[in-house]
């Protein structure tokens, strides 16, 4: 069996040098600009230009993927994933009728030549009556308002009830409150699926972070015991994990089992969809707000780049798979994007992420107050980036003599990952100061013409990059669900002023909690405890301000 965990307690030298690289790298390229306008402004001055080149280039490519992936996502939630799905069952006659069709929805032409496959060799394709999922839905204390939405999405989803298993994992050291949450929704929900059990994940046990990850993995092996009671071969289940306020399209889970049929490698791929932060977008604050639709246009467009596609939250991945591997890792508080590298080195580098191009709708940031929801905000962020401790663990085993991937792919995955970081910490902040850094350290710089007119280049250059942020404005805006009644039409304006915010939410959220999880990272001090985010709905804010009232 091969060793996937990460380490606990004391690293080796090399591992601890891979850890320390995203800090170095990040925190050097500021440490680079300010020596360079020491010893040459013009230097500074063409460092600071290939970087903004460099990141106009990727914002070109991030246009192109933002439209082609909403486009995607508008097209695939038309698509009746349930008939695509049932076709399965007869192929040969499903072909003959779909052939005639000449349709051009979404994927019909890949549809047809599926069918056209699985009528040539059925014994290689599941039947999809045989399939069933698992859905593991992971909370810590949120309160029955949060939860309940996200069970009940499941319930009125397309896939067959009695083919769907709940299990709801909580955490003992949630506390009475959660205890009585569970009972309450085994007692709604407990005879709606298949099955629907809730199990409750000890505190404290071994080799184990405080974490999402020792939550679930436990509630995977307990239902491993219940398929293999129901004599359910585990080739036939595909394992979801949702948190506790993910609420997946009504197709989704029909289009997931739509992707396992049709793949004939389908043990090596887990499937993934565009998370949208938008269940309660009108009621957070606007810097926010700001933060959710980014992270939801980034997910759209990660979806357009399946060769760079990792597993982000809510994702979905074969049983079989996953008991082989010991189900996630115990040891990282973020073991979403670590299973992908877990699944990447388990099977030799032969894994893929398949893009799902429809929604699970989740919640923005949203506290009990103004002050603890900015808070809150970063403490998210932070436990994101702290996804750079994957650096570590793909280095350490990419340049290694027991390596079992191959270098060439490997190591572009590596490099792709270590960029994505590095950029994530520094970029923002050296475009928005790094053109006048020459001009305040150096005096020679106001002799040297280029740096000089540095300021007034990227301002340029900055003006004409607008133009993408009005595409994102302009398709935020579309993506947004209906208004409530509670706000008034004045709410909507706000809506689109709010991204005058983006140049310091970049800086004070996503390249200060990069710089912070990185600065840890390269200190040894290790994030071991999953910082949970609140979940409020304005229902449950409303209850906690009656109950203080009431005191």
């Amino acid at each position: 069996m091969i060793d996937l965990e990460m380490p606990l307690g004391k690293r080796t030298l090399k591992y601890r040098l891979f850890e320390m690289l995203p800090a170095t790298l990040s925190y050097g390229a500021f440490v680079l600009l300010i020596v360079l306008s020491l010893i040459s402004p013009l230097l500074a001055a063409i460092y600071l230009m290939l970087i903004i080149i460099t990141l106009v280039v990727k914002a070109v490519g991030i246009i192109y993927h933002t439209v082609g992936g909403y486009n995607r996502l508008a097209k695939a939630q038309k698509i009746n994933w349930s008939q695509r799905l049932k076709d399965f069952q007869d192929p040969a006659a499903s072909y003959d009728l779909r052939q005639a069709g000449h349709s051009k929805e979404f994927g019909a032409a890949a549809h047809v030549d599926n069918l056209r496959l699985a009528a040539a060799d059925p014994a290689a394709f599941p039947k999809p009556s045989d399939l069933y999922h698992l859905v593991i839905v992971a909370a810590y204390n949120e309160s029955f308002e949060v939860i309940e939405p996200t069970i009940r999405s499941i319930l009125n989803s397309t896939y067959d009830n009695d083919k769907l298993v709940v299990a709801l994992a909580y955490e003992e050291r949630g506390g009475e409150g959660i205890e009585r949450t569970a009972a309450r929704l085994e007692k709604k929900f407990g005879t709606r699926f298949a099955a629907f059990v809730t199990i409750k994940h000890p505190r404290d046990l071994p080799d184990e972070v405080v974490g999402k990850g020792g939550n679930i993995t436990y509630a995977g092996k307990q239902m491993e015991q219940w398929f293999t009671d129901k004599k359910i071969d585990y080739k036939n289940v595909i394992v979801t994990s949702l948190d506790s306020d993910n609420r997946p399209h009504t197709t989704y889970f029909d289009y997931v089992a739509y992707e396992y049929v049709v793949h004939e490698d389908r043990k090596h791929l887990s499937y993934q969809p565009i998370a949208l932060f938008l269940n309660n977008i009108w009621d957070v604050p606007a810097p926010m707000r700001v933060v959710a639709t980014g992270n939801t246009f980034w997910n759209i467009i990660s979806s357009m780049r399946p060769h760079v596609l990792r597993n982000f939250a809510s994702h979905s991945q074969p049983m079989e798979a996953l008991v082989e591997m010991n189900w996630w890792s115990t040891r990282t508080i973020v073991e979403d994007g670590h299973q992908y590298w877990r699944s990447y080195f388990y099977f030799n580098g032969n894994y893929n992420v398949t893009p799902v191009y429809v929604p699970i709708y989740q919640d923005a940031v949203l506290d009990d107050t103004y002050a603890k929801t900015l808070k809150a905000q970063f403490i998210q962020l932070r436990r994101w980036m702290y996804g750079a401790s994957d650096v570590a663990y793909v280095g350490d085993r990419l340049f290694s003599s027991k390596r079992n991937v191959p270098f060439g792919s490997g190591l572009a995955a590596f490099l792709t990952l270590v960029d994505g970081y590095v950029t994530a910490a520094s970029v923002s902040i050296i475009v928005a100061v790094g053109a006048w850094v020459p001009l305040l350290i150096n005096n020679r710089a106001y002799q040297d013409v280029v740096a000089h007119q540095l300021p007034d280049v990227v301002s340029t250059i900055q003006q004409v990059a607008l133009v993408g942020l009005v595409v994102m404005v302009f398709l935020a805006f579309k993506m947004l669900p209906p208004r409530p009644e509670r706000y008034k039409r004045h709410r909507s304006f706000f809506m689109i002023a709010q991204w005058a915010l983006m140049p310091l939410t970049a800086i004070c959220y996503l390249s200060a909690a990069a710089l912070y999880s990185q600065g840890r990272l390269f200190l040894g001090k290790y994030l071991v405890t999953f910082d949970v985010t609140k979940k409020s709905t304005l229902e449950s804010r409303q209850k906690l301000k009656s109950a203080k009232a009431e005191k």
